[in-house]
């Protein structure tokens, strides 16, 4: 029975009770959804005596989710790719406090397409084409039940050596997938190496920071009269016009100046660009101290110039740190890892594995040339988290490569992926994305009322209707709320644009096709009604 917040007389209760379990008449349950907030809490019978669920029923409980979230992914195809709820939706549709008594797994379950499944955007749709792809794979999904089940928190090496260790292997690996310079790769007894993050923007915060450390360092070495907040004043960091939020977000945090620099007619940051405002600064009295390059930036996916930046910022003594987070899966691919050269002039690399690689949220893989840069600014040593090892120099603890002191057994989906796909399925998965992007593009070159905003490289195409702003924004609007794909948009220069990038590891020909067709005919129903709209105006 419910205990309620204002006086109810039982029968009244009763109601409510069977409202919450599915039982009440359709009647009944509008009348109910109209006063929500009258549910607060369950009372407590005292007839519970056991644990909510034991091994066995585990088991059994445990199959039956693994076949849903199988049938989930296998149909879902089936499912509109984006919800049809408004905010709010979700609290008139649960207590406004939890249980004191245990419900079974079985409610539980049910409330999982009840309640959950209406207000869920479907990432892994074949018709979700917004953003960039979130990675996912079977093998990466069992990893994550075995990473939950073991549940360390690695923040050493004693926490859990092979939480640590696997790490260390798994970003080795990946770095040679890629070809990275020997530089980044711990080895046996390398400078180097590679962490897991939680997101690009952390990598990126995590370099900024560790940038800031080692120059104040550097100046206060030089010049011993200043004093740290002296030096922080004058430090700048830079960053391409075109740079994600995140990066401008790092600097915000971490309490430095930092700057845009312009991108060229291509939306790629060139040497020239970057000396100019390094020059200008320089002569204000400013200290340049990191440059964040963009391999695949997020408006458009254009890359830097990373030739042209890395030997400025090495003589300038500037980190430069690379943000590749969509892009970087892609150099696995040969033919695709021209676009890393220059990566041997940067003190740090960053891509996510997490969007484009198979290996579902949260992984992202940091990898540093001097890993003693990232230490000296974050290490400390409190007695509760010494271990026998910890001075030793035969091992390492993550935990001051980050800003958390925990951890999950991330490498484990590596492991998994890298090892049931092998590099050659990868590409193949890669290959076939970029395949279809490119398929895309070709069905709007087809059509004269479109244009192509921004070279097409890897799996995202840029392309609005020629006209105006005001124009493409209505055709997004009747994409997005007819339901059938999911686009977002992006500015490039003074141009909205539609973004469309292949996301989904079941995406196929047949769903670019569809894609099209939907946005042609929502442009031609678009185009007639702004048609006779101007032709009544011109009347008037």
């Amino acid at each position: 029975m419910w205990i309620l917040c204002l006086y109810l007389p039982a029968a009244a209760s009763s109601a409510l009770y069977n409202w919450h379990r599915g039982a009440k008449k359709d009647s009944e349950k509008t009348e109910e959804k109209e006063n929500p907030h009258q549910l607060t809490c369950f009372s407590n019978n005292n007839s519970y005596t056991g644990i909510p669920m034991d091994a066995a029923e585990f088991r059994k409980r445990g199959k039956e989710m693994v076949d849903y979230v199988a049938d989930y992914l296998e149909k879902i195809d089936k499912r509109q790719v984006f919800p049809d709820v408004e905010p709010g939706y979700l609290r008139p549709l649960i207590p406004d406090c939890a249980p004191q008594d245990p419900e079974s797994f079985d409610d539980v379950f049910k409330d999982i397409e009840k309640i959950i499944m209406p207000g869920v955007t479907h990432w892994h749709s074949p018709y979700f084409f917004a953003y960039f792809p979130a990675a996912s794979s079977f093998p990466a999904l069992l990893a994550d039940m075995l990473c939950g089940g073991i549940g360390c928190v690695g923040f050493s090496w004693a926490a859990s050596p092979a939480c640590t260790e696997l790490e260390t292997v798994m970003m080795d690996w990946l770095g040679k997938m890629i070809n990275l310079p020997e530089e980044f790769l711990a080895g046996k007894d390398g400078q180097g190496g590679g962490v897991i993050q939680g997101s690009a923007s952390e990598a990126t915060l995590i370099s900024l920071l560790a940038a800031r450390t080692k120059t104040i360092r550097l100046v206060q070495s030089e010049k011993p009269e200043l004093t740290e907040a002296d030096i922080m004043g004058r430090l700048v960091a830079y960053a391409s016009d075109q740079a994600h939020s995140s990066v401008e977000r790092a600097a915000l945090i971490a309490g430095v100046k930092i700057k845009n620099v312009s991108s060229d007619d291509k939306f790629s940051v060139r040497g020239s660009a970057l000396k100019k405002v390094l020059d200008e600064d320089k002569a204000s009295g400013l200290i340049p101290f990191f440059f964040c390059a963009t391999l695949g930036t997020t408006p458009s996916c254009s890359f830097d110039k990373l030739l042209e930046l890395g030997p400025i910022c090495n003589k300038e003594n500037i980190w430069m740190h690379i943000d590749a987070a969509y892009a970087g899966s892609a150099f696995i691919c040969p033919e695709f890892r021209h676009l890393l050269n220059g990566v041997e002039f940067a003190d740090s690399f960053n891509f996510n594995p997490h969007k484009w690689l198979l290996v579902n949220f949260d992984c992202s893989a940091m990898w540093v040339k001097k890993r003693s840069d990232l230490i000296g600014a974050f290490k400390l040593e409190p007695l509760y988290l010494q271990h026998h090892h910890h001075e030793s120099g035969l091992v390492t603890d993550y935990r001051h490569w980050q800003i958390p002191l925990g951890r999950r057994f991330r490498s484990l989906k590596l492991w998994f992926v890298l090892r049931m796909y092998g590099v050659r399925g990868l590409q193949k998965h890669i290959r076939k994305h970029i395949r279809l992007s490119h398929q895309f593009e070709d069905l709007v070159l087809q059509d004269e009322r479109f244009e192509i905003c921004a070279e097409v490289v890897l799996g995202l195409v840029c392309f609005r209707l020629k006209g105006s702003n005001e124009l493409n924004k209505e055709l997004l609007k009747s994409i997005n709320e007819a339901k059938k794909i999911h686009l977002v948009p992006c500015h490039l220069r003074e141009k909205f644009v539609l973004r469309f990038a292949i996301c989904s590891r079941v995406v196929e020909s047949t769903h670019v096709e569809f894609a099209w067709q939907h946005i042609s005919q929502l442009a031609t129903d678009l185009l007639k009604a702004w048609e006779q709209n101007h032709h009544q105006q011109h009347q008037q």
